[in-house]
């Protein structure tokens, strides 16, 4: 017999989406009915990406001294977290980083940088890093560099950056309540310059900063409107030094509710497992790929990650394919 889940799952592939009460539903629902929810999930995901795996990797090409004070972040000014701080890298170094990605299968190299945008110095580093990445390597490239310009969009597009990330984080509703520096709008703003610009627009949240699950709801269904591509799903890996320090709210098996959710309410789209998966999901890493097709591999921005080659033995365990991504765009 078909369970509600499964019946759900149907009708988001015929194209119906999740009123707010459904998708709490999702977030409420007992842990008993864990593996029939990830069922329905999973039935969805197959439907529109099979059984392949997105790798995404990280290269953190600025770190610390930023002027924002966004509070789960270990490089914000209000930040006294002991890390590695450093400026632009150059060139070479970001191509390195390329070559690395390009030999664990990764099919996005995603390029970030601390700060609220990019100077036109930094701009240029990244643009003549990323004409020097297509030309060796078949990868998709991502940048994540802060807010930006129409103008700074363009000069991305042209040097043939294919996807463009700025999360949103949370809800508009929480957003004052992780940072004041910048608006929930400006995150917004720049999402749409990026796709104005012709780039494919990445934006994601983080969970477990003290918000509401009707938070979590709206993140999703606010993400469903800008019509992101790719989303990534953070998870809080609160650091010490940040204003976050010391919470601790999520169990693995919220975590995996929320991967739901997101697949549920975002049927088409890249759901990523990203930032905090080690520490959140624990030994249910593997669940999360039931409603999520996409993961980072190697470290973070500030944190460590899994072994690259644990996660490639962990798709593989799994039965998992991994979609090593041609990038569209050429230069």
């Amino acid at each position: 017999m078909m369970s509600y889940w499964d019946h759900l799952a149907q009708k988001v592939i015929e194209g119906y989406q999740l009123s707010d009460n459904e998708a709490l539903t999702i977030l409420n629902s007992p842990d008993e009915e864990l593996l029939q929810l990830l069922n329905g999930a999973y039935q969805i995901r197959k439907y529109y990406y099979g059984n392949k795996v997105k790798l995404n990797m990280i290269i953190n090409t600025k770190s610390g001294a930023c002027s924002e004070n966004c509070g789960y972040c270990s490089q914000s000014r209000d930040s006294t977290a002991p890390i590695e701080k450093y400026r632009m890298m150059d060139k070479d170094s970001i191509v390195m980083g390329a070559e690395r990605a390009h030999r664990l299968k990764s099919g996005t190299y995603c390029i970030v940088a601390s700060g609220r945008g990019p100077t036109n110095r930094e701009l240029q580093t990244v643009t003549t890093a990323v004409k020097e990445i297509k030309e060796k390597f078949d990868m998709k490239i991502c940048a994540c560099l802060g807010i930006l310009s129409p103008e700074q969009a363009k000069e991305l597009k042209k040097a043939g950056v294919d996807r463009y990330n700025h999360n949103i984080n949370t809800s508009e509703n929480h957003h004052d309540n992780i940072t004041t520096s910048h608006s929930y709008e400006d995150r917004v703003h720049t999402v749409k310059k990026a796709k104005s610009a012709g780039i494919s627009p990445c934006s994601g949240i983080i969970v477990g900063m003290k918000e509401t699950k009707k938070d979590v709801v709206q993140m999703a269904k606010s993400l469903r409107e800008l019509d992101a591509d790719s989303i990534p799903v953070n998870f809080l890996h609160a650091i010490d030094g940040t204003l976050l320090e010391g919470t601790d709210e999520l169990t693995p098996s919220y975590c995996l509710k929320v991967l739901a959710l997101f697949r549920y309410i975002n049927p088409t789209k890249e759901i990523r497992i990203s930032g905090g998966r080690e520490v959140n999901l624990r030994s249910l890493q593997p669940m999360g790929l039931y409603a999520a097709n996409s993961i980072f591999i190697g470290d973070y921005l500030t944190t460590g990650g899994q072994e690259g080659t644990k996660d490639h033995q962990m798709l593989k365990d799994m039965g998992f394919e991994v979609d090593y991504e041609i990038a569209e765009s050429t230069v």
